[in-house]
């Protein structure tokens, strides 16, 4: 039953990463999630439990997308790429801290999700539009994606499934995660002001482009997102999901949106990708397969129970290691189980960080890097194999060794 668990869950990947014709990954998951049900590699039982604990990170998951495309549709991104035009503008270095510092904060807050699909192309735009390399700010997107998502539990989807098994409320999440989150952006925007030197060097035949007068912000979805921020916070205080309190983030910018025309209801229905959400449940249903047996068993038995600093670097060497051949979405199902119910939060935590900042290593790590070489390809920035590889290995093992030990002085 182990092989076929395993063939399952590399069925379903593989059609994930390649996705022909541009189908949703549920195509695939779905009949495999059947499938595992029928051949007995999970039970009912285990399929059901898997699918009710996931149930509450998927509904967060679809309202928080819905969110993202509601400020966009008032006009975030847009405010958001005419500040960096004005900022930055006659200055790749300068423009590219500020994409990090929007790319950061997007990913924090709003999810990597919206920094893939919504950033990217405002900064694509906006880099054009001052005539500054393009190149340096897009990969900075890809990365942040990842390498940012780290402080809230609502950052990344990795974090919401772990959130509970860290035994921390919202607050103290975030708290324990800062300082490892601002290590890692430091180090990331370290490595790139290097890696790209030639690129980001002002060029004497482009003069400075004239500054743009800066359009209003757009106040009502400005303050609900920091209203929506602020809800996640209390909302673990007494005991309210995630979930509710950024569909009630979405309703509120939902109404006017739609009375003024800016998005139609179709639109706010496809931006919850409801066929993702499915995809999400349905894997979770095949890892599980994998993940109460021998592998899993392995896993176990691999991995430290002491959260001491050389057990918090495995576990984070281990963690980015099975992101980078399984997916980080799997991987993190697989270690939570492999971990067990009683793991020391530092392991959870260092779990995290791997997961997260190790798919910056290779395009298939994560789905959000996936979804950036398709959106940023459109952007007219297509991706280089080599570029990438080299900036991960610059970039991935000392984000995740400075994030780690950050983490440990910090617990």
């Amino acid at each position: 039953m182990t092989v076929v668990a395993v063939m399952l869950v590399a069925a379903v990947l593989v059609f994930a990463i390649v996705r022909p014709r541009g189908l949703p990954e549920i195509v695939v998951a779905g009949p495999a999630a059947v499938l595992a049900l029928a051949l007995g590699v999970v039970t009912p039982t285990e399929a059901w439990d898997e699918i009710t604990a996931l149930a509450p990170t998927v509904g967060f998951l679809a309202a928080i997308l819905v969110l993202a495309h509601l400020a966009d549709a008032h006009g975030v991104f847009g405010w958001v790429a005419a500040v960096l035009t004005r900022a930055g503008g006659g200055h790749p270095r300068r423009l590219l801290v500020l994409v990090f510092v929007v790319a950061a904060v997007t990913t924090a807050v709003l999810s990597l999700d919206a920094t893939v699909v919504l950033l990217t192309p405002v900064v694509i735009r906006a880099a054009r539009a001052v005539r500054a390399p393009v190149r340096p700010h897009a990969y900075a997107t890809a990365h942040l994606s990842n390498s940012a998502s780290t402080l809230l539990p609502v950052s990344n989807l990795t974090n919401l499934i772990a959130f509970s098994a860290t035994g921390l409320s919202f607050v103290h999440f975030t708290a324990v995660m800062a300082v490892p989150w601002l290590v890692t952006v430091a180090i990331e925007l370290a490595v790139f002001l290097i890696f790209f030197r030639r690129d980001l060097s002002p060029r004497a035949d482009e003069p400075a482009q004239p500054v743009r007068t800066l359009p209003g912000a757009p106040t009502l979805a400005l303050t609900v997102l920091a209203a929506t921020l602020a809800g996640f916070a209390l909302g673990g205080l007494v005991g309210i999901a995630p979930g509710w309190i950024a569909a009630a983030g979405a309703a509120v910018l939902a109404v006017p949106a739609l009375r003024a025309g800016r998005t139609t209801p179709k639109r706010v229905v496809y931006a919850a990708d409801l066929w993702f959400c499915g995809f999400v449940l349905a894997l979770g249903v095949v890892v599980a397969g994998v993940a109460t047996g021998p592998i899993g068993d392995w896993l176990g038995e691999l991995l430290p129970d002491d959260a001491t600093l050389p057990g918090m670097l495995a576990t984070a060497a281990i963690a980015a290691l099975a992101a980078n051949l399984l997916n980080n979405l799997p991987a993190t199902l697989l270690l939570l189980a492999a971990l067990g119910p009683a793991a020391p939060t530092g392991l959870v935590l260092a779990m995290l960080i791997g997961v997260n900042l190790g798919p910056n290593l290779t395009y298939v790590g994560s789905l959000a890097t996936m979804l950036w070489r398709r959106v940023a390809a459109a952007g007219g920035c297509r991706p280089e194999l080599g570029t990438f590889t080299g900036l991960g290995l610059a970039t991935t093992p000392l984000a995740v060794v400075g994030a780690t030990t950050a983490l440990y002085l910090v617990l």
